[in-house]
């Protein structure tokens, strides 16, 4: 029976977008971060850049609202920030689910799925999961098949050759593929989980692939490794130069390598004892970036905002998970290592509402801010004493809110999110209420700037160095901002709050 509704979903055109249109207004709805109308969601999946529309394929369970049959869903946007529900793209069925991947713009048709003159295909590159015995699920194996569309992405045919990498493994998943110029040829990034190893494969048809090298194991190994991607992220503040980035995730976290590529082999340029992670907070998993970018864009990386540890419970409906806001990406050198800068995407700046603000603002206790919401944009200075722990609180009211704060005598920025509202719905909610990472001063200054989503904040700390991502549940009349500092004054020289529009509207 659950074979024969997968085929059916497949079949229906708009499956998805039949579904009645949420209004948007449920408890914890973000307003302008991606979520699907209904049901779960985890990874993003084949983002890719074709005819002015941003693609997001994700990782979808057409049947529910917790992991399972999963296929990739779909929705398109022109900005990154209003997007378009389609119908379901690649469906589970009898044989396989639908894991994470990527989809490439074959613009020379070197696969030969265009039929006709001049005919491009989109290409997905994705996982196959296999269980032979449904009742016996742990007992899989992966490999990696390709599906096509020549209609602009809207309709999607699984290629007849599938397999079309397989290397007989248990776990094998998550291809990341993109044109190598230099070399001619098709690049995959793939990962080798228990492993902790990157693999890399070079194709010319996008059905051919031959193994090229392995990363690793470094970095960070303490759980398996998932979704990696490399990519070119230029240098901030020197026109025409990029190094390499390798991105992967690590069940409920993420890391990056910065260094070169040859098309066979990544070569990590950071020091090897080092681990950089994309964001330090709790909830932002299996990031990827954009493929066919237009010229002079810079990537774009979007995330999961969500925990394997709790995910599937947290307390929403009828969706379940997010995606972050998009983010764009630049390389900075610190001392001897390569810092990794991310900023929200421009286009949230059509967004802006009203706007309240400070200026040359001494902060000693608790200040109310003028302003109020839950959905909104913060920008703020903040020049700290030297043992200071200042911030700022957010969706505060009847006691509680969500903490941003700063302790100057260990230069450590922390989210506190223990007393923000429904931390309950789950213990290993519970058990991840604090997160913080080492942010030093620029020149005495600590510059913020907070993305609050009724549900999700995004933090970006010093031009985007340092990010921390987490999920609240607070009281829909909890929307109070509050800055204040202890064990001594801080400054603040400017602080500025929007109001954000529904990107739904």
């Amino acid at each position: 029976m659950k074979s024969l509704l997968v085929l059916l979903i497949g079949m229906i055109p708009g499956a998805v977008i039949s579904q009645n249109k949420p209004t948007y207004k449920e408890p914890f709805r973000p307003q302008f971060h991606f979520t699907p109308y209904h049901n779960w969601m985890n990874d993003p999946n084949g983002l890719v850049y074709y005819k002015g529309e941003y693609h997001l394929f994700y990782q979808y369970n057409p049947m529910g609202n917790t992991w399972g049959h999963m296929s990739w869903g779909h929705a398109v946007s022109r900005d990154l920030v209003r997007w378009q529900p389609l119908a379901l793209a690649i469906p589970e069925d009898d044989k396989n689910m639908i894991f994470s991947g990527s989809c490439v713009v074959d613009k020379n048709n070197s696969s030969g799925f265009g039929k006709k003159p001049g005919q491009i295909p989109l290409v997905a590159i994705y996982t196959a999961h296999i269980i032979p015995d449904k009742t016996k699920p742990d007992d899989y194996q992966q490999n990696q098949h390709i599906a096509y569309s020549l209609d602009d992405g809207r309709t999607w045919k699984k290629y007849d050759g599938n397999p079309v990498l397989d290397l007989k493994k248990k776990d094998f998943r998550d291809p990341k593929v993109f044109w190598y110029g230099p070399g001619k040829k098709w690049i995959m990034a793939i990962v080798l989980p228990q492993e902790h190893i990157v693999q890399f494969h070079g194709s010319t048809d996008l059905k051919t692939w031959s193994h090229l090298s392995d990363f690793g194991p470094a970095g960070d190994t303490n759980d398996i490794w998932e979704c990696p991607d490399l990519l070119q992220v230029p240098i901030t503040g020197q026109p025409g130069k990029s190094k390499w980035v390798l991105i992967n995730s690590q069940q409920t976290t993420m890391q990056y390598f910065v260094g070169e590529f040859d098309g066979i082999r990544f070569q990590n340029e950071n020091p090897a004892d080092t681990i950089l992670r994309p964001d330090y907070g709790p909830d932002f998993y299996a990031a990827v970036t954009y493929n066919n970018l237009p010229p002079g864009q810079d990537p774009v990386l979007l995330g999961w905002a969500n925990n394997w540890k709790y995910g599937q419970s947290i307390p929403t409906s009828p969706w379940r998970s997010a995606m972050s806001v998009p983010r764009s990406l630049r390389l900075k050198k610190s001392g001897n290592t390569w810092i990794l800068l991310q900023q929200p995407v421009k286009s949230l700046l059509s967004l802006r509402g009203n706007v309240t603000e400070w200026k040359s603002k001494i902060i000693s206790g608790e200040t109310v801010f003028p302003a109020k919401g839950q959905v909104i944009e913060l920008d703020a200075d903040l020049i700290p004493a030297k043992n200071a722990i200042c911030g700022v609180r957010l969706a505060a009211g009847g006691g509680q809110s969500i903490i941003i704060g700063y302790n100057a005598d260990s230069a450590k920025l922390y989210i506190d999110r223990s007393n923000s509202g429904n931390t309950y719905f789950n213990n290993q909610f519970a058990a991840w209420q604090y997160s913080s990472a080492r942010v030093p001063l620029q020149d005495g200054k600590l510059r913020l700037h907070i993305f609050f989503d009724k549900s999700i904040v995004e933090v970006f700390a010093n031009d985007g160095a340092t990010v921390l991502t987490a999920q609240l549940f607070p009281s829909a009349t909890h929307d109070g901002i509050e800055f204040f500092s202890e064990k001594g004054p801080t400054r603040i020289p400017i602080a500025k709050v929007w109001s954000l529009s529904s990107a739904w509207k």
